[in-house]
């Protein structure tokens, strides 16, 4: 579709020259519309009304049926050759184009009314010295706009000034990341002087220089030249559209990009056209039924040529066109009707799915198109995010262990843990009336010891009341916001809060806090901030009593390091209760102090002083200054953090490892936080055989990493990869290449970083990453960009010919939804991009078992029975045709009557099959998840092939011989009761299109495994209108009103009334169908699939009940998490700046995490019935 587009907009316009730079004034619109830049303006539809008819038909007619009906229709319009009239083909050729033309075009003025609803949004841009409310679709590039507190970003902006001190401004990016937790910008110096002054804004003339549009979310590089001074600018100073504004009351921006050319849009990727692969198949299929129909074609043309003899040529020449018109329903125009009417119907299934409906947020399970559902039966990758996909983005502080005594699980008196569930009592807050009300804690004792006034507890949470970044709002009196810039920050903070040690303001000198409801002011000394090497963060402060204190926390490794000998036997305690936390998946941080000397204290002071003055090695200086003051710190214990988890996402990923998918999670957090939510989903497991890390920083050592694990995995693996090269496709066009799985013992994961991905794509290493990632169970990508998400899918996708799926939920997954063959969107968060660029959508990752295991697999199952059943039926139709050729003097005369040839597939037969594809089910939706090894066939296309296809001509063969000569030879020199002759083509006719039609419907009856009222009726009536319909039509009446198209007078009577004709239909019946049912017999006495042996279960068990609710088995980790913060450096600088909080009273903002009544968003705990297993012996009859 992209290249039909291309091709027609290169008519309509000027070649577009590539952009390698981008360089534009402010306030300077002339200057910069000579560049030619895009506006604003998006457009996501597909057509206008000019290109609509013929792209549409154009689109139409590339499905290779469509282009064979429009041919045949010209060859009925010719006299001499056709025994048909035109408009049986053009009626309903017309009919399925004008269909699909209507529901495109619906879907397109979706996209137009979208498109029209954001462009006619209003903002204040500057133009002529005012601020002016302007369509957003005519902001130009170098524009100054005026956005306001809880406002989209309408482009891509250079932050200019800001309400905020330091010309911060706060952005939520749901709509790019599927985050929720703030970000902060910050504007240069030299712009935030100009304020929310229009005079200065208006005279501000600064050039911009920058990088073109491109789709890099995360990086940002461009300079800024005013007044003879160039300022460099990065991703720190930029906001993109799809960002929200929050907690900022006003801010200007300077447009950087416009419409098309925004990150947002950059990373929507290329919209094409999916097609399944049973659509692919059945266009080369369709290819091949051309070629055979020929080949008939012809041999009957020579038929009539040998029989008609000297000087047939003409006559042979026209027999063979008029066969191909006759033996045409080989290829019938309904079978795509029937196709587009089954997909639409399991469409429907999936929107109406309560089991998929999601209450918290009233969002149902919605199939976004309708013609990719048999696909969801043939998955074998998924590629999933991680951040709003497997987990909520939610933190509970859960558990803790302080001096040695672990606390947050519950113990009955003889001694076994408890299970926590919603009904678990809580621990009551009310005595402090700084409390959060969504703070969720069961375990009594830690209250009790705090309150005891413990010295080891009380400075746990006073080391968590005062080490970190977070900034408070207190909007009333007691009514404390954080605004923290990690989610984890603000759980441990709000722990420590509830227990009694509440952190109420910042200055950039000192700290406030509540200590068990006294107020106690803290001098803030120092702030040793966090980065990715040191793993830790510390703050130095003195006491009211004048006692300097150093608190410290950060990765368990990285302290363990730094403490004094005496804590060792403290160590192995704390180090235990670590490995249980990180068993269960959660994120722990170890906390620590040290008591500092007055004198040793101003020295290292001057020393910080003159570090961080310094012009040279400033950071090197100030990192051995760190290191020299963060030693013989004395152990308090460790915290352990829940990234929630979406409910039911083990369970779901269980599931889906058992139907033979292989998940890899493509994320942008660090590797750590990706290893522990790896282990909370059971992606990584304890007892696999070992994982995996890739981080080398060369390409030499990616693959050298690489080639050492493949080799662990499989040690006789060639050094080169077996690559099979094939054709496929339209005429064999398509050059496809396929790497061979190779054998593994066991289970292993791979674990590899962003700059390592980066190296392992590259042309020469993108096999070695491929056969070694495949050869693993689980394979999880950090740091990755929304760019090497959708290289990691395509190179899956080329060299493994498997059918991918993608799921995720921000913008950053766009590219990677839009490359695999199904995309998924998690709907329900804030952020609706990915949702809006998906096949489905639905609110909670767990759907996806139901959507893949339920759903997928009825469609393929539906489509496959149809297809096979459909060409079945028309192939012994039309070969009955061939046969009576020989019998007719190739005259191209039809063996049945000319009425049955156009209701056959429109009424006699279009309900019944389409009834089965509609509601037939080999198993119930509950066995279905019960055994997702019934998944597997889809997996293996067994069910639809091309030898499934040669199988069931062979089989149409058959029926026909039997459907012809049979009824042939009992009709032949045959009498009535009265000894009057029957034997007349008429009667032939009747009696042939009768049996051909009882056996197709025994047929649909024995494929048929799941009955309902609705397909009795189909069949039953399907029948039943026949012979209505026949003895009507055979009657004296309507010969006498139509004679010319009613000649069969008397027929019906004169035959269906003989014994012979019906014992003629029995025993022809009966040799069609008893060979089917002796072979399946014996394929299912001999080789069973996985699908006889669980129906076979089926019939003699009841259906199976939920599992119970089991509290999860806990597992002891020998590996730790690290410092899993989402935390970013340069933080501890802006809090102690001189220049922070120096601000207008304080105003009314919204909370950073807004009160819901939701159970997730109170942090309660989750329920989720568990997917009962069934015992190995029990799943062979």
């Amino acid at each position: 579709m992209g290249s039909v587009t291309s091709f027609f907009g290169g008519l309509c316009r000027k070649q577009v020259k590539i952009e390698e730079e981008r360089l534009f004034r402010a306030n300077d619109r002339p200057y910069n519309l000579s560049y030619q830049y895009a506006n604003n303006a998006i457009r996501t539809s597909k057509y206008n009304v000019f290109t609509f008819l013929p792209l549409n038909l154009f689109e139409q007619f590339r499905r290779l049926a469509n282009a064979y009906f429009m041919f045949l229709m010209v060859l009925q319009l010719i006299p001499q050759i056709s025994s048909l009239s035109w408009f049986t083909t053009a009626v309903p050729l017309i009919l399925v184009l004008s269909i699909t033309a209507v529901k495109d075009a619906s879907d397109d003025i979706n996209r137009h009314t979208s498109d029209k609803q954001v462009n006619n949004r209003m903002v204040n841009v500057l133009i002529d010295g005012e601020l002016k409310k302007e369509k957003w679709m005519n902001v130009q590039v170098g524009d100054i706009i005026k956005l306001e507190n809880n406002q989209f970003v309408t482009a891509d902006l250079m932050l200019l000034s800001s309400s905020e001190p330091l010309n911060l401004v706060y952005v939520e990016t749901a709509e790019l990341d599927g985050e929720t937790n703030l970000k902060v910008k910050q504007a240069l110096t030299v712009t935030g002087d100009l304020g929310d002054s229009t005079d200065l804004l208006a005279h501000f003339n600064g050039e911009v220089r920058c990088e073109p549009p491109n789709n890099r979310l995360d990086k940002f590089k461009g300079t800024l030249s005013l007044d003879g001074q160039t300022y460099s600018l990065d991703n720190d100073k930029v906001l993109l559209r799809g960002c929200t504004l929050r907690n900022t009351e006003w801010c200007f921006g300077l447009v950087i990009f416009g419409g098309p050319d925004t990150k947002l849009m950059q990373n929507s990727g290329k919209t094409t056209f999916k097609r399944t692969s049973i659509d692919h198949l059945m266009n080369v299929l369709v290819l091949c039924i051309f070629g055979f129909l020929a080949s008939m074609c012809a041999i009957l043309a020579i038929g009539s040529a040998i029989w008609e003899g000297v000087g047939a040529g003409l006559t042979s020449f026209l027999s063979f066109w008029s066969y191909v018109i006759i033996l045409n329903t080989v290829v019938p125009i309904s079978l795509y009707v029937s196709v587009e009417i089954i997909r639409l119907g399991n469409s429907f299934y999936i929107d109406w799915d309560r089991k998929m409906y999601y209450p918290k947020n009233d969002t149902p399970a919605h199939a976004r198109t309708t013609t990719l559902n048999e696909e969801l039966g043939q998955i074998k990758y998924i590629f999933s995010d991680k951040t709003g996909t497997l987990t909520q983005n939610i933190m509970a502080f859960n558990k803790c262990t302080i001096n040695g005594k672990a606390y947050g699980e519950l113990f009955d008196f003889s001694g076994q843990r408890v299970e926590i569930t919603e009904k678990t009592e809580r621990l009551d807050f009310s005595w402090n009336q700084l409390a959060d009300p969504k703070f969720i804690f069961h375990d009594h004792s830690l209250l009790e010891t705090v309150k005891e006034g413990n010295p080891e507890a009380q400075d746990f949470f006073r080391l968590l009341a005062l080490c970190h970044t977070v900034m408070p709002e207190e909007k009333n009196e007691g009514e404390l916001y954080y605004q923290a810039q990690s989610p984890d920050e603000g759980a441990l903070v709000t722990a420590a809060r509830n227990f009694g040690f509440v952190f109420r303001s910042r200055t950039p000198e000192s700290i406030t806090a509540m200590e068990m409801g006294k107020q106690v002011t803290y001098e803030l000394l120092a702030v040793l901030d966090f980065n990715n090497v040191r793993k830790r963060m510390s703050v130095i402060v003195r006491s009211p009593e004048g006692k300097l204190t150093l608190y410290c926390k950060g990765a368990d490794t990285i302290i363990y390091e730094r403490l004094h000998p005496s804590c060792n036997k403290l160590k192995e305690v704390t180090t235990r209760h670590l490995n249980e936390y990180a068993g269960d998946g959660l994120r722990t941080l170890v906390l620590a102090y040290k008591d500092l000397d007055e004198d040793y204290m101003d020295k290292w002071r001057k020393r910080h002083h003159e570090a961080s003055t310094a012009m040279d090695g400033r950071e090197e200086m100030l990192d051995e200054l760190y290191e020299e003051i963060e030693k013989d710190l004395q152990l308090l214990g460790a915290t352990a953090v829940e990234d929630k988890l979406q409910d039911g996402v083990p369970q779901t990923i269980e599931q889906l490892a058992k139907a033979d998918i292989k998940i890899w999670v493509l994320t942008g957090d660090k590797q750590e936080t990706a290893e522990n939510i790896g282990y909370s989903c059971n992606m990584l497991r304890e007892e696999m055989k070992e994982i995996f890390v890739v981080a080398a920083n060369t390409p030499e050592g990616v693959k050298e990493e690489l080639v050492n694990a493949r080799k662990k995995m499989c040690p006789e693996s060639a050094d080169e990869p077996s690559v099979i090269s094939s054709r496929a496709g339209l005429f064999w066009l398509q050059k496809i290449e396929r790497v061979e799985d190779e054998k593994v013992e066991g289970e292993y994961g791979l674990v590899i970083n962003g700059h390592s991905l980066a190296f392992a794509l590259e042309k020469d290493l993108h096999l070695e990453l491929l056969r070694t990632a495949c050869m693993c169970q689980t394979v999880i990508c950090c740091r990755v960009t929304p760019l090497q998400k959708a290289q990691v899918v395509q190179l899956v996708k080329k060299y493994k010919q498997a059918i991918t799926l993608a799921i995720g939920d921000g913008a950053n997954d766009v590219s990677m939804i839009k490359a695999a063959h199904i995309g998924v969107g998690i709907s329900g968060q804030e952020g609706m991009q990915a949702v809006l660029s998906s096949d489905y959508s639905f609110a909670q990752f767990r759907y996806l078992q139901r959507l893949l295991l339920v759903h997928g697999r009825w469609s393929y199952l539906r489509m496959c029975k149809f297809l096979q059943y459909f060409f079945y039926k028309n192939f012994t139709f039309t070969f009955v045709h061939f046969w009576y050729a020989f019998f007719c003097g190739f005259s191209a005369q039809t063996v049945y009557d000319e009425w049955f040839i156009t209701l056959y597939n429109l009424v006699y037969t279009s309900l019944p099959v389409l009834g089965m594809s509609l509601f037939d089910q080999d198993v119930n939706d509950r066995w279905s998840s019960q055994y997702p090894q019934l998944y597997t066939p889809g997996q293996l296309n067994l069910y639809f092939s091309k030898k499934m296809f040669v199988r069931c001509m062979l089989h149409s063969c058959y029926s026909s011989l039997i459907l012809f000569f049979i009824p042939w030879a009992a009709m032949y020199d045959t009498v009535r009761d009265d000894g009057k002759d029957i034997a007349d083509y008429q009667s032939f006719a009747l009696l042939a299109q009768t049996c051909l039609l009882i056996v197709m419907s025994v047929q649909l009856c024995l494929d048929t495994f799941y009955w309902t009222a609705v397909n009795q009726f189909f069949v039953w009536g399907s029948l039943a209108s026949y012979f209505a319909i026949t003895l009507t039509m055979y009657s004296n009446g309507m010969f006498l009103i139509f004679t010319s198209y009613f000649p069969f007078i008397g027929t019906a009577r004169n035959s269906l009334t003989q014994p012979n004709v019906w014992l003629t239909i029995f025993l022809t019946s009966l040799l069609c169908i008893l060979p089917v049912v002796a072979y399946r017999f014996i394929v299912l006495q001999l080789r069973p699939t996985v699908n006889d042996k669980v129906r076979h279960k089926l019939r003699k068990e009841a259906l199976p009940a939920p599992a119970p609710r089991r509290p999860p088995t806990r597992r002891i980790s020998t590996r730790r998490s690290g410092y899993a913060f989402s935390h970013a450096q340069g933080y501890g600088d802006l809090v102690t700046s001189r220049r922070f909080l120096l601000r207008l009273p304080l105003k009314s903002r919204p909370a950073l995490f807004s009160q819901t009544d939701s159970p997730l968003a109170q942090n309660q705990p989750q329920h989720y019935r568990t997917i009962a297993e069934g015992q190995e012996d029990a799943q062979s009859p």
